[in-house]
């Protein structure tokens, strides 16, 4: 596994929990998402490292629908420096090597934002019918 030289003001914790409270994903969720082994305690504690592991990395991009360079290479300060100076200077901010189209990626996890809680209300439709039908049965 190689490592890059990495920016020393990049927490990716703090960026994971950034993206995960953009979306509104609750730690709980994410916890059930990662499997057995892991619950919000779990969570909480990933997104306070520094540094993620690269294998927990990926699945939480996976889970989130979030590229892994976007976790792993955010950082806030620059973009807010990158956003004052174009709001300030009215400067024009030429990215020659974009990841993806911002407008394009916010439209697609609001899709997938929809098909997920669609996903959650039919699990907890299914849930309550089985409730239903246990308690009928007593």
């Amino acid at each position: 596994m190689t490592h890059t030289t990495s920016n020393p003001k990049i927490h990716e914790g703090r960026n994971l929990k950034r993206f995960r409270e953009i979306l509104g994903i609750k730690q709980d969720f994410l916890a059930f998402e990662l499997g057995e082994d892991w619950n919000q305690q779990k969570v909480s504690l990933l997104e306070q490292k520094e540094k993620i592991d690269a294998n927990i990395l990926e699945q939480v991009s996976a889970i989130l629908k979030i590229p892994v360079e976007a976790i792993r290479n955010f950082d806030e300060e620059q973009a807010i420096t990158v956003i004052s100076s174009t709001f300030n200077d009215n400067a024009a901010v030429v990215n020659n090597n974009p990841v993806f189209h911002p407008i394009d990626k916010l439209i697609q996890l609001h899709e997938e934002k929809i098909a997920l809680y669609e996903r959650m209300l039919k699990e907890k439709d299914d849930m309550m019918g089985r409730l239903e039908r246990l308690m009928a049965g007593k």
